[in-house]
């Protein structure tokens, strides 16, 4: 199997962080922080993608890009 590299956004939710795939509606993950969510949205990924070949649906590429800008503060 091929690795594919998803775009995850991980923001400050409350108390926690939560994330999510733009490219994949529907998988989320939350934790204390950052780096919990970021291995919690890894699993909630595969598991997706499980779940996606299991159903027979096809497994989107990844298409989000991440870029930054400068800008004055």
């Amino acid at each position: 199997m091929n690795a594919m590299r998803y775009a995850i956004i991980i923001e400050k939710a409350g108390d926690n962080w939560s994330a999510y795939a733009p490219d994949l509606p529907g998988c989320v993950a939350a934790g204390d922080t950052v780096e919990e969510t970021r291995e919690l949205m890894r699993e909630a990924i595969e598991m997706h993608l499980a779940g996606m070949r299991e159903d027979g649906d096809p497994i989107p590429p990844p298409t989000v890009q991440v870029n930054y800008v400068d800008v004055a503060a």
